[in-house]
């Protein structure tokens, strides 16, 4: 190998992808991305309608009691199998007060006078040592948890609209289609694994929900507007159709896409499967859970969904339509 063609050899794939210059072909494979999501869409619709949402108390009502000044050691699992052994199911445990309190909520125990009540309470005094009278205990009625989903569902409805309303004006209104069927897809497919895996809904697990639509529309934008701007002087007389430059565009952020999203998601996943899986800090947990998920899925949607579902949209278009026609012709006549 001589010395010039030394110094001419392409860089190899590796290196080619880190610096933006990969030549996946995303945009080419339209269908079959379609065809994924299509059919992840369809398992979560099921598991929706067969296993439904695991809700926490806090939407179905329940029993919350705060112990404090245990004098007793003790952990959250010695908390659930105590309080399992009476029957009583569905336990959530949070300590506190550096292991001398915790916070525990349960289905609905009997009312004050009832005996079961009365049994957990006893039970909880003397595996932690606290006074039977200082442990306080609160019926929770399931009117907060309506309360909370019907305003995330309000905040969501007023999320989209704004969304859909910028990127139109900011980007075009296929843009803006294209993006809000991303995040519907998220949105969908978050909520379908929960049901799928049997994920107890909290109100963190709702706040976590929309947070990660910020997200995902981040990688979504990023990757429009370069898309836009690599396709602005895009004429009736290019020798490539318009899918094609916004395949390239989705290749020269994608590094940038996947970095962002994988040091996004190393923090959120050490909170869940060290925090609270390893060291039993499960007062985040359920945050957690919803974000390592959304994000995880909005990353999916930001380069199989949002792009192609864009470029399809764009080719409907009669100028590009034309554009296409005419580069697929003239491959047929010179083939």
């Amino acid at each position: 190998m001589t010395a010039a063609t030394a110094g001419t050899k392409r860089p190899g794939r590796l290196r080619q992808f880190m610096e933006g210059e990969s030549h996946i072909d995303f945009v080419g494979r339209l269908r079959l991305w379609m065809t994924i999501s299509a059919t992840l869409l369809v398992i979560c619709a099921l598991a929706l309608a067969i296993r439904g949402i695991n809700f926490g108390i806090d939407f179905t009502g329940g029993t919350s009691l705060i112990i404090e000044n245990a004098t007793e050691t003790f952990t959250a699992e010695d908390i659930r199998e105590a309080v399992g052994e009476l029957g009583v199911d569905e336990v959530t445990v949070q300590l506190t007060g550096d292991g001398q309190g915790a916070l525990i909520s349960t289905t609905a125990l009997d009312e004050v006078a009832g005996t079961q009540q009365r049994d957990v309470v006893d039970r909880l005094a003397e595996l932690t040592g606290a006074d039977r009278d200082q442990i306080e205990v609160n019926a929770i009625g399931p009117r907060w948890g309506e309360q909370i989903s019907r305003q995330a569902l309000e905040g969501l409805g007023v999320f989209l609209l704004l969304v859909g309303i910028y990127i139109a004006i900011r980007f075009e209104w296929r843009m803006a289609v294209a993006a809000l069927l991303a995040l519907v897809h998220d949105v969908v497919l978050t909520i379908g694994i929960y049901a799928l895996v049997g994920f107890q809904v909290t109100p963190a697990s709702v706040i976590a929900l929309l947070t990660i639509l910020g997200y995902s529309l981040y990688d979504t934008v990023v990757v429009f507007d370069r898309v836009a701007e690599d396709t602005a002087r895009l004429g009736s007389s290019s020798s490539r159709p318009y899918s094609a430059y916004a395949n390239d565009s989705l290749n020269s952020v994608l590094v940038r896409s996947l970095s962002t999203s994988i040091t996004s998601l190393l923090p959120v996943g050490a909170l869940l499967f060290i925090g609270a899986q390893l060291l039993g800090a499960t007062t985040l947990q359920d945050l957690a859970l919803a974000l390592f998920i959304g994000m995880a899925v909005g990353t999916y949607s930001s380069v199989f969904v949002a792009t192609p579902v864009l470029c399809w949209l764009k080719e409907r278009e009669p100028r590009y339509r034309e554009l296409r026609h005419r580069l697929e012709t003239r491959r047929g006549r010179t083939s």
